[in-house]
């Protein structure tokens, strides 16, 4: 039986070189002086539909913005140097053996985004998306990307397949939304070498 590859030394944000930028867009780690901006973006009734807590009053928000659960997973994205939205790059641990468990830590990502509803329809969100999945495997050497939605959710699940994840599960009625309906989820995810092959093959590497 071939030896497992040893473990790789540990990855967080800080290993990337902010900020990013795309060809319209600049992504960068959230701050405490954000919080003002991110709650624009929030506290939009069609912003928050499918978020997992709806904001409370702006007051409320931006006192308890800055605990370190949020500040260290949460990105922003600006456009001409304006909060648009912000993303989720949270790295996790893969389910793995005693023996080989310190293989499997933060070697995969989950990945979450928002965009305020006065920029959507422009392609904003797939840009921020698709560079979340270059960040996450060419500048921290992840194995594994996830994404998941409410089956609701046309416009998350649909980013997702424009990047080319994979719809792995398709659950039924397994999430309460806030509505008081229970609706199906989807969860996505996507592999390194898909990643690059799939860029390969569009002739962007």
């Amino acid at each position: 039986m071939a030896e497992p590859a040893p473990a790789r030394p540990p990855v967080d944000l800080s290993a990337v070189a902010w900020p990013c930028r795309t060809e319209r867009l600049l992504l960068r780690r959230v701050t405490p002086a954000d919080a003002e901006a991110v709650w624009e973006v929030r506290h939009h009734p069609a912003s928050h539909e499918w978020l997992t807590s709806s904001p409370p009053d702006r007051e409320t928000y931006v006192a308890d913005f800055d605990r370190p659960e949020r500040l260290d997973h949460l990105l922003v994205v600006e456009r001409d140097g304006q909060v648009i939205g912000d993303l989720m790059l949270r790295l996790t641990d893969a389910w793995a053996q005693a023996e080989v468990a310190e293989r499997g830590l933060a070697v995969q990502a989950e990945l979450g985004w928002v965009l305020h509803p006065d920029h959507t329809g422009h392609g904003y969100a797939t840009e921020a998306a698709a560079e979340l999945l270059r960040i996450c495997f060419e500048d921290l050497g992840l194995r594994r990307v996830t994404a998941g939605c409410f089956a609701e959710n046309t416009a998350s699940w649909r980013i997702m397949e424009r990047l080319g994840m994979r719809r792995e599960s398709h659950t039924v009625a397994d999430a309460l939304h806030r509505s008081g309906r229970w609706l199906d989820s989807y969860a996505y995810a996507i592999l390194a070498e898909e990643w690059r092959a799939g860029r390969t093959a569009r002739g962007t590497i």
